[in-house]
């Protein structure tokens, strides 16, 4: 170990550059744009660190029948590395998202795509989620390849699209459709520092529209104004809130959990909206944080229940329900030797004891968990200001993911 953290050590200014390079394409989701250009790269940084990589594309058929007709001229493609190793009887495979969310506000060093670093901080979109811990487990691959270090299993490398609206064209299609075959999987967020994720929250992501009447603004006893109606349908929400509330879940790291909900990430009018016209649509988001215990499909119809049921108590509020997303969330105890092997990497790297958690946000380890039944965990290099104004990484954390990336790859065996 002591000649692969030298080679990360001194090969800090390369993580660097690879992921200024990488935060430097724009790949932000919605709509999804230029992915070719960082998936192309990518390829090539797998083949230069010693993997095998190939570059899927998604089917047309299927991006036009999974998008909407906005996102037909985006094409979706994610990448597929791989490292055989002779002898090696299991498979690990590292799975990260290269797809941002949109940008906004003032940023400190003006462009948020520039990778910006200051004192030991590199800022931009995607530092922290999650092209950081593209550019940490890229770092390690290149030491054992530059050390002639082999691991003790093969290693499978995915960078997939989409995880920032539901990951369907990417990690799930990597999971159902790629010819993968891992024992173990890491998911690279989710946890950091001395966190090992084992586990998070899933969503439920609903479109309410409440529908009035049209009037003129001068007589508006004539109309439903379906935004006095969708006002007080939020307020009966409340009671929803505090309901929900009292269900708990205890973490392995001793945290209490419960489910939330945020109403109206995004509201809108309906067509012909005026100033002067009583409105005859209103619509409002609602995110349902589902725990990791909780069964999903109870959530989805306790909320449209409630729903349903105060609209009637509203008079004149007549809704209509939709589902926009979900992702499932899930937990696995983290007694198997895969997770205790990783919280030793962890341990022996940042000098603490690792501790297990559960993300509120959700993340790909599900697909991973569920869909293939393999032990899957999260851990990267984490930062701050997640899908906020001057996101950022340390890039003595990026430099420390590296390090435990190389160290569980030349320590655990399977």
């Amino acid at each position: 170990m002591d000649r692969l953290n030298a080679f990360i050590d001194r090969n800090a200014p390369v993580l660097v550059g690879r992921l200024r390079r990488l935060v430097g394409f724009p790949t932000v989701n919605p709509p999804g744009e230029n992915y070719g250009a960082i998936t192309g790269y990518l390829a090539r940084e797998l083949a230069k660190v010693g993997l095998s990589a190939r570059r899927f594309p998604i089917p047309g058929p299927l991006l036009r029948s999974s998008l909407p007709p906005s996102q037909h001229g985006y094409p979706r493609y994610n990448v597929l590395g791989r490292l055989r190793v002779p002898g090696a009887r299991k498979t690990i495979h590292f799975n990260a998202h290269y797809d941002v969310v949109p940008v906004s506000g003032a940023w400190r060093h003006g462009n948020p795509f520039s990778g910006a670093v200051e004192k030991g901080v590199i800022y931009g979109r995607g530092t922290a989620d999650m092209k950081g811990s593209i550019a940490s487990l890229l770092t390690a691959l290149d030491a054992l390849r530059a050390t002639r270090t082999r691991p003790r299993m093969n290693v499978e490398v995915s960078f997939t699209a989409d995880e920032e609206t539901d990951s369907f064209l990417g990690a799930r299609w990597i999971v159902d459709e790629a010819p993968i075959r891992p024992d173990y999987a890491i998911v690279m967020e989710g946890a950091e520092g001395n966190r090992v994720c084992c586990g998070h929250n899933g969503t439920l992501w609903l479109e309410v529209t409440v529908h009035g009447r049209a009037a003129h603004g001068s007589t508006p006893q004539n109309g439903v104004n379906a935004l006095e109606k969708m006002a007080a349908l939020v307020l009966e929400l409340d009671a929803y809130k505090k309901r929900i509330a009292r269900r708990t879940f205890v973490t392995p790291e001793g945290k209490t959990m419960r489910p939330t909900i945020n109403v109206g990430g995004v509201f809108s009018c309906g067509p012909g909206a005026k100033i002067n016209t009583v409105p005859a649509q209103a619509a409002f988001s609602i995110d349902r944080r589902v725990l990791a215990v909780e069964d999903h499909a109870a959530a989805e119809r306790g909320l449209r229940e409630f729903l349903a049921a105060a609209a009637r108590r509203i008079p004149g509020c007549r809704i209509t329900v939709s589902k926009v997303s979900e992702n499932f969330s899930c937990f696995t105890k983290p007694g198997h030797p895969f997770f205790k092997a990783m919280a030793a990497s962890v341990r022996r790297l940042r000098g603490r004891p690792t501790v297990f958690s559960v993300s509120t946000g959700f993340n790909d380890i599900h697909y991973f968990a569920q869909h293939l039944g393999i032990p899957t965990l999260g851990y990267g290099p984490g930062g701050d200001d997640i899908h906020a104004v001057n996101e950022r990484a340390r890039v003595r954390d990026l430099v420390a993911a590296a390090r435990i990336y190389a160290d569980l790859l030349t320590s655990f065996d399977g």
